[in-house]
């Protein structure tokens, strides 16, 4: 493996790492000591913690407030609205967080971003305690959030890719987002029983004390990022100059376009999970937290199965193949009759999501040139961030023909937006990712 740019770790555990690489590659000859190298950087797992914390709250939040905003408001646009806003900021910011992450100590950036989201929560507990929460403090807290979520991409998950390496990026990006998938599981569920049980000051309480074991974890890491060469011009300069790596590289414009349809057509539906499950599927929190959990359990166990088996010949046609697989459950979710058969959907587009999620991170990573990388991943959040557009689009057409028919007409818009933009996707399914890797 060869030595990350910018880290000044401890000689002995770079060697270790390199050691057990050299070691497991000659047997096997197929680079699965990468696997195993993780255990011996402790950065790594300092930064998966991290992730952990901020994957979980998050989850943990979304559910309770799109709970709490459907109970106040019986809008289902609303409740799109709220999960919106945690997207908006990556439409908004995206580009910029990856030009600026090149200028900064990226170890710096995280510890900040976690003590923002920490006051955030501890505002909108104190809020609720006193009973004066309201819609558009939830509604700006979303956005605000969203504003550090913004960062993960270009800051804490380059961090991940600095510290371990290229040879280990696919396990390592496998087991991060695996843990992102789990939060999917945990998040909702302890939302959903803390909310019931609780109320919704119990559930922003429980937030400030998971973000202060998390910045705490962040100020431990050892790494330091070096300021990348060249980053001290203007920057928009750098956004354009990101945007224009993009274009250069098709199999790049082919990755992102299946984020964009992702993000537009697919992952929007989430939010309409608490709507069905109240008004379709008769369900109270806790039975919505269980449901809504087994996405997150499917995507955790798929995300599990991808650090252990994919091989980079698959990383394609696993990003693509589950996208499609996704957008097809959609109406199955949609149209479920009871509780059992929403529930076995859900597993099962959490597996397939899993393979987006996971390759998603892992091809942009491997298809950017090192020192592009900041901004390559700022375009990635920008695609992302478009999300927003799917939201709206789902909100609107739920107050009109209601959530379950709403949730099943974005799925096969999905479909067939994917089967016209197949001239771009193809090239990234027909490219060579095994010596990238």
């Amino acid at each position: 493996m060869r030595p990350p740019a910018g880290e000044r770790n401890d000689g002995k555990n770079q060697a270790m790492v390199k050691t057990s690489q050299s070691k497991e590659e000659d047997e096997t000859g197929d680079g699965r000591g990468a696997k195993w190298a993780l255990l011996a950087v402790p950065d790594f797992w300092r930064l998966w913690f991290v992730g952990l914390v901020l994957f979980s709250v998050r989850w943990l939040e979304l559910l309770a407030m799109a709970v709490v905003v459907y109970q106040r408001s019986s809008s289902p646009f609303l409740v799109a609205i709220i999960t919106m806003l945690r997207l908006l900021p990556m439409a908004l910011f995206g580009a910029f967080t990856g030009a600026i992450a090149d200028r900064i100590d990226r170890r710096r950036t995280l510890v900040f971003v976690v003590l923002c989201l920490m006051l955030t929560s501890a505002m909108l507990a104190l809020l609720a305690l006193f009973d004066a929460l309201e819609i558009w403090h939830l509604a700006l807290a979303s956005f605000l959030n969203g504003t550090a979520w913004a960062t993960d991409n270009p800051v804490r998950r380059i961090m991940i890719g600095e510290v371990v390496g290229a040879h280990s990026i696919g396990p390592a990006m496998s087991l991060d987002i695996g843990t992102n998938n789990a939060s999917r599981m945990i998040g909702p569920l302890i939302g959903g029983v803390m909310l019931e049980n609780v109320g919704i000051h119990g559930v922003f309480m429980l937030s400030v004390a998971l973000y202060a074991t998390a910045a705490v974890t962040a100020l431990t890491l050892r790494f330091r990022s070096r300021i990348v060469a060249g980053t001290g011009g203007h920057l928009f300069a750098h956004i354009v100059d990101g945007l224009a790596i993009v274009r250069r590289e098709k199999r790049l414009v082919g990755a992102l376009t299946i984020t964009i349809i992702f993000n537009v057509f697919g992952w929007p539906f989430t939010s309409m999970i608490p709507v069905i499950g109240q008004d379709s599927l008769l369900l109270d929190p806790k039975g919505i937290g269980l449901l809504a959990s087994m996405d997150g359990l499917g995507a955790f166990l798929g995300a599990v199965a991808i650090a252990l088996y994919a091989k980079p010949q698959a990383y394609a046609r696993l990003y693509v193949g589950g996208t499609a697989i996704y957008l097809v459950l959609l109406p199955v979710f949609a149209l479920a009759a009871n509780p059992l058969l929403a529930g076995a959907t859900l597993l099962a587009t959490g597996l397939t999501g899993a393979a987006f999620t996971v390759m998603q991170s892992t091809l942009i990573y491997l298809l950017a040139a090192p020192e592009a990388r900041s901004r390559v991943f700022g375009a990635l959040s920008m695609c992302i961030g478009l999300g927003p557009i799917g939201f709206v689009h789902l909100g609107l057409l739920a107050d009109v023909i209601g959530a379950r028919w709403a949730t099943a007409t974005i799925g096969v818009e999905g479909i067939v937006i994917l089967a016209l933009t197949s001239p771009l996707w193809l090239k990234v399914v027909r490219g060579d990712l095994a010596a990238a890797a």
